[in-house]
């Protein structure tokens, strides 16, 4: 599928991958969006990859992140020097099975839905594949799938108090995105996409799992999230301080999946950020994902 002026239509195409971007020093970023103020919120993710270098090579591309640290057989990439992806290198790694428990998607924070709309154009200029764009009401996103089959979601939220609420659960949906309105937000002399700009962040990371039910419970009774959206049992949406999620979690291809292969491709770890850790923590979900939580910056 790739971006048009007019709407979201399927294509064929890729993008000519960016060479390598230099090391970046890691700074502290400004401009930080809701989503990681709240008192846990994701902070990184680990991915294992049989090609590394191809892998980071389109994060580059394609979102604009930059890389801030390597090791023999890692890359960390991030944004403004606040690493987001740690990519392992692991060529003998059999691949992802999409209907096991595992990851379906990052979804990359920008800060603003003028930068959403920058990369759109820059989308449409390029002529992106993607594989889907949706209204969520809370958030305009479109999603696009990496080499190694990893989701990969691009999403600006919409202000905070124009979110709508039935007591503890937010108003969620799908509906088609307006690519018209959001290109609006741009002018004739606008200085266009530069990579991803200071102030993004992994806003929420989405999760295969074998049973949606069993992940609320476990993340509401191991990690203290908060339930705030639910699909008829087949998708959960959890959050702290009142995002509308930090972590999905759904079994719409995995149903019944039993524990993760560590010796496949895709996720090996997400990790938290917590504003009431005073030490390093790890546990393990139901499907043997690990999950870190570790302090908050100061």
């Amino acid at each position: 599928m790739t971006i048009t002026r007019r709407t979201v239509v399927k294509a064929a195409g890729a993008l000519a991958l960016a060479a390598t971007t230099p090391a970046a020093a890691e700074t502290e970023m400004t401009n930080l969006p809701f989503a990681v103020t709240t008192p846990t919120r994701v902070a990184k993710i680990g991915v294992k990859a049989r090609d590394a270098e191809n892998v980071a090579a389109y994060y580059r591309a394609i979102l604009g992140l930059t890389e801030t640290a390597r090791s023999p057989n890692l890359i960390v990439l991030g944004a403004a020097g606040r690493p987001l992806l740690h990519i392992e290198q692991s060529a003998s790694a059999r691949e992802d099975d999409p209907r096991a428990a595992g990851l379906y998607h990052t979804a990359f924070l920008l800060p603003s839905r003028l930068e959403l709309a920058r990369w759109t154009r820059f989308a449409i200029d390029n002529r992106i594949p993607v594989v889907g764009a949706a209204d969520h009401f809370v958030s305009e996103a479109i999603y696009l799938t990496d080499p190694e089959g990893n989701g990969v979601e691009i999403y600006a939220d919409r202000p905070q108090e124009s979110w709508s609420w039935d007591g503890p659960r937010i108003r969620m949906g799908t509906e088609a995105l307006d690519v018209g309105n959001l290109l609006g937000e741009l002018s004739p002399a606008d200085a266009g996409w530069r990579g991803a700009p200071d102030g993004s962040v992994v806003g929420h990371v989405h999760l295969r799992v074998g049973d949606a039910s069993a992940a609320e419970r476990w993340w509401n009774s191991e990690m203290g999230f908060d339930t705030v959206a639910s699909l008829s049992g087949s998708a959960v949406f959890l959050s702290t301080g009142g995002y509308h999620h930090h972590v999905g979690a759904n079994s719409w291809q995995s149903r019944g999946a039993g524990p993760r292969d560590d010796q496949r491709t895709g996720l090996m770890w997400v990790e938290l950020e917590s504003e009431n850790a005073t030490a390093e923590t790890e546990k393990r979900d139901p499907w043997g994902t690990l999950i870190r939580t570790v302090p908050a910056a100061a």
